[in-house]
């Protein structure tokens, strides 16, 4: 048990993997995150499973796609019989911890978790369900809208201020009992924070580190409603675009604030990661996001699609035997579960047949990887299921409502020009979508996510009526257990409770 190392998961919610070309861009403001990535293999394309937070999520935990977790959007139950990176360790001797966000829905709040130290940020239950049935129909008390981008600006404490500022206090205080030595097992502690996630609001010392910043506009400017292609005219029209006028100054205030969010979220991981080191502790580091965010790229905002700032994630893993550098193979945040078990020599032997995931740890040894990375979309703004292969330098994404797309990320990183009825490219177009139509059969898989939303809704509309028991975590602090009680002996108190003792 001994050998085995303590592991330290640090996650963010909608970070662009854009901007973690090799590490944080030198012009972000994020001295922590950089030291990290100095001493991490650093996974240039790193691409989430889902871009929406749930069924990313639930497929970072699982090492699977939505169409097998069946969390197909944020009111999907996340089912207890799928074992997750937290159950697979624990089962080997591990103590599981969870401070922050992970958006379980359903009345399993821990999955494997031994302890949770704070509650979610995000409801648990059915009713973000969306609704195949009414296509274009928006639900406006869930739906985002452009309000996030309209409304930025500063602000000294927010909804998520405060959830951030109490998931790594809770974060740093775990890591202090830690140390203490009271447990011998491993640990695998899972801090998730909710920044920079819109609204994008941010605080003044964080928001004047960017007054001169180079890149408050983005790279490609907004293209007009009817230029884009079909699935984004349905995220604008999902996001209420019309209901709003977006200047300028709008985008340079939505983008300071973000960037400034992570300079804010830097200072918490620099928190925790002193902690780490004030009470010598060693452990496995991977840093990751669930999805990443337009930010005004093309004029979209927040997710929801395949483009590049949309399912693009930072991720970096600091571990023994993984080489600090760059590794540019497509890899995914599927691949966290069997790369956590990989690192800590835990077999998934017995769920690998319907594993998706691969570990990553030889990519840090400078080995190779062939196989195409899935991306699945079947949430809000969607009609039917979208789904999406990363192969090398091409994209290629299909939708039985669309028109096919293939980009050379290569020759065109913004995905500007779709080659899907280039004749010179249709070799590759067709073993794509050969390579797509062996993994998924979209009629099926529609007839699925409709199953499941329409039992939601009934479900949904039944438990609110009459008394209603939330699912929502809600954590048990004892404090008969906490400081100093009179069952305790002093003596042997203050002796366990300090780190370090005798010094």
């Amino acid at each position: 048990m001994t050998d085995r190392p303590n592991i330290l998961i640090l996650m963010v919610d909608q970070l662009n993997g854009t901007l973690f070309p090799d590490g944080p861009a030198d012009w972000l403001q994020a001295p922590n995150l950089k030291k990290l990535a100095a001493r991490s293999t650093r996974f240039r394309n790193a691409y989430t499973a889902s871009p929406l937070c749930a069924p990313g999520r639930a497929s970072f935990m699982t090492g699977q796609l939505p169409s097998a977790t069946r969390v197909y959007d944020n009111a999907a139950e996340f089912t207890s019989s799928l074992p997750t990176y937290a159950h697979h360790l624990r089962r080997a001797g591990y103590h599981t911890a969870l401070s922050g966000k992970m958006h379980f829905v359903g009345p399993d709040q821990m999955h494997g978790f031994e302890e949770r130290l704070t509650t979610d940020i995000y409801p648990a239950d059915f009713g973000w369900t969306p609704d195949y049935r009414k296509p274009g129909e928006r639900i406006d008390w869930w739906y985002h809208n452009m309000g996030s981008v309209t409304g930025a600006g500063v602000a000294e404490i927010t909804n998520q201020m405060e959830y951030d500022d109490e998931v790594a206090y809770h974060a740093t205080r775990k890591i202090y009992d830690l140390a203490r030595g009271a447990d011998d097992r491993p640990w695998c502690l899972t801090v998730s924070f909710t920044h920079p996630h819109d609204p994008y609001v941010a605080r003044k010392k964080y928001w004047d580190l960017y007054e001169d910043c180079d890149h408050l506009l983005p790279q490609v400017p907004a293209i007009p409603y009817d230029d884009q292609d079909q699935h984004s005219k349905r995220i604008f029209d999902a996001n209420d675009w019309r209901s709003f006028d977006i200047s300028e100054e709008d985008i340079r205030r939505s983008r300071r604030a973000y960037f400034a969010n992570i300079s804010y979220l830097d200072d918490k991981i620099g928190e925790i990661l002193q902690v780490l080191e004030d009470t010598r502790q060693e452990a496995v580091i991977l840093f990751v996001s669930d999805h990443g965010d337009m930010l005004g790229e093309r004029g979209l905002w927040f997710k929801m699609t395949f483009y590049e700032g949309s399912s693009r994630v930072p991720m970096m893993i600091a571990a023994p035997g993984m080489e600090p550098g760059r590794v540019d193979t497509p890899v995914s945040n599927i691949d966290v579960c069997p790369t956590l078990c990989d690192l800590a020599g835990v077999s998934m032997d017995e769920v690998m047949p319907w594993t998706t995931g691969e570990s990553l740890v030889h990519l840090g040894q400078g080995g190779e990887r062939t196989s195409p990375v899935a991306m699945e979309y079947a949430a809000e703004a969607s009609f039917t299921p979208m789904v999406s292969l990363r192969y090398g330098k091409w994209k290629y994404n299909r939708c039985a409502l669309d028109p096919d797309q293939l980009f050379d990320l290569d020759a065109d990183p913004h995905e500007l020009t779709n080659l899907a009825d280039d004749p010179a490219h249709q070799g590759t177009l067709n073993s794509l979508r050969a390579k797509s139509e062996a993994r998924w059969d979209l009629a099926r898989f529609d007839a699925e996510v409709r199953e499941s939303q329409a039992r939601r809704w009934v479900v949904y509309e039944a438990l609110r009526n009459g008394a209603y028991y939330p699912w929502d975590y809600q954590p048990l602090q004892k404090a008969s257990e906490r400081y100093m009680r009179n069952h305790m002996d002093l003596n042997i108190l203050e002796e366990s409770q300090r780190f370090p003792r005798g010094e």
